[in-house]
C-alpha cells in the first residue's frame, strides 16, 4: 500500500509542476513539447523489451549509441534551420535546392499523413483493448472521432491549440514515467541484494539481426524533426534551443528507462509486444500497469498531435505560406 501511494504521490507532483502556469505557459517548454511528444511516442514502452532481446545486457550501452546517433542527426537539422532556411527563403536560391526541398517535403508530409492514421488507431485499439471492446467499427469510429477534434481545434486555435492538447497528454505521460522509473529503483535493488540475479552478457549470435533491431530502434526515437516546420510560431533560435532540450531530456529518459528495466526482462521472450512493460510492471507495483495504459494512450495521442503540427507547418512551407498551417492541420486530417 505504502509503495503504490508514494507512486501515485510522486506522479501527481511532477504533473503539478508540469501543470503549473509558469511552466505551461513558458514559450520555451511549449516549443519543446512537440519534438518531445514525438521522440517518447508510440515506440516508447517497446524500447526496452526489443533491446533486451537484441543485445541482453548490453541494452544501455546500445540506447547510449542510438541517442548520440540520433543527437547527431539533429544537429544536422538545427544547421539546416540556422543556414538552410534563409537561403530556401532567399531570392538567391538555386531553382535544383528549392525543387529537392519541395520534394522532400511533399514525401514527408505524406508519411506525416500515415503516422497520424498509425497512432491514433492504435490508440483506439489500445483503449477498447483496455476496455475488453474488441471491435473494428468502435475503433474507427473512435479514431475518426479524434481525428475530427484535433482538426478542429488546429482550425480554430491554430498550433497554440494543438500544442494545449500535446502539452496536457506529454505532462500527464511525464509524470507517470517519474514514478514508473521510480518504482523500477525500488525494484532493482531488491533484484541485486539476491546474488544469484545477474544481467546476461552474452556475445550476440546473430550480428546482422541485431543490427537490424537496432535500426529500428533509431526510428523509435526519432521525431526532433518536428521542429523544422514551426517557423510560423517560433524564431530559428528558440526552435534550435528547444529541439536540443528535447532531445537531450528524452535521452536521459530512454536511458534510465533501459537500463532501469533490464533486471525486469530476464528471461522474458516476447520483444515486439507493447504491452510487455505494462504487464511485468505489475511485479513492481499492482498500480503500474493501469497508470502505464493511461500513458501508452497519452503517447500515441500527442505523438499524433505532434506529427499533425509538424505537418501542417511543413504544408504551408511547401506552398510557400500560401496555405496557412491551419488548413494544414484540416489537410492532414482529411487525407
Amino acid at each position: 500500500m505504502f509503495e503504490n501511494a508514494l507512486l501515485l504521490g510522486v506522479a501527481c507532483i511532477i504533473a503539478a509542476l508540469l501543470f503549473h502556469p509558469k511552466v505551461r505557459l513558458s514559450r520555451n517548454w511549449r516549443a519543446t513539447v512537440t519534438p518531445l511528444a514525438s521522440i517518447i511516442g508510440s515506440g516508447f514502452l517497446v524500447a526496452a523489451p526489443l533491446l533486451s532481446h537484441a543485445v541482453n545486457g548490453w541494452a544501455f550501452f546500445a540506447m547510449a549509441g542510438i541517442v548520440a546517433l540520433a543527437y547527431g542527426i539533429g544537429e544536422v537539422i538545427r544547421f539546416n534551420i540556422r543556414y538552410g532556411e534563409p537561403l530556401l527563403n532567399s531570392s538567391q536560391a538555386p531553382s535544383l535546392l528549392l525543387n529537392l526541398e519541395r520534394l522532400s517535403s511533399l514525401a514527408l508530409s505524406a508519411a506525416y499523413v500515415i503516422s497520424v492514421a498509425f497512432y491514433l488507431r492504435l490508440l483506439a485499439s489500445f483503449l477498447l483493448h483496455a476496455m475488453e471492446v474488441e471491435s473494428d467499427f468502435y475503433a474507427n469510429l473512435l479514431t475518426t472521432g479524434v481525428l475530427l477534434s484535433i482538426a478542429l481545434i488546429g482550425l480554430w486555435r491554430g498550433l497554440e491549440g494543438l500544442e494545449n492538447l500535446e502539452e496536457s497528454a506529454v505532462n500527464i505521460k511525464l509524470a507517470i514515467i517519474a514514478a514508473l522509473l521510480l518504482g523500477l529503483v525500488g525494484y532493482d535493488l531488491n533484484w541485486l541484494a539476491q546474488p544469484e540475479n545477474q544481467l546476461s552478457y552474452t556475445p550476440l549470435a546473430d550480428w546482422p539481426h541485431s543490427m537490424r533491431l537496432l535500426a529500428g530502434i533509431l526510428l523509435i526515437v526519432q521525431g526532433f524533426e518536428t521542429s523544422r516546420y514551426l517557423g510560423a510560431e517560433y524564431d530559428a533560435k528558440t526552435r534550435i534551443r528547444t529541439m536540443r532540450y528535447a532531445q537531450l531530456l528524452s535521452a536521459a529518459i530512454y536511458l534510465l528507462f533501459i537500463g532501469l528495466s533490464l533486471p525486469l526482462l530476464v528471461g522474458y521472450q516476447e520483444p515486439r509486444s507493447e504491452t510487455a512493460i505494462i504487464t511485468l510492471s505489475a511485479m513492481v507495483s499492482p498500480l503500474l500497469p493501469a497508470m502505464l495504459i493511461v500513458a501508452a494512450v497519452m503517447s500515441q495521442f500527442s505523438a499524433a498531435v505532434a506529427d499533425t503540427a509538424g505537418s501542417g507547418g511543413l504544408l504551408s512551407e511547401f506552398s510557400r505560406r500560401r496555405l496557412s498551417p491551419r488548413l494544414g492541420y484540416v489537410m492532414v486530417v482529411t487525407l
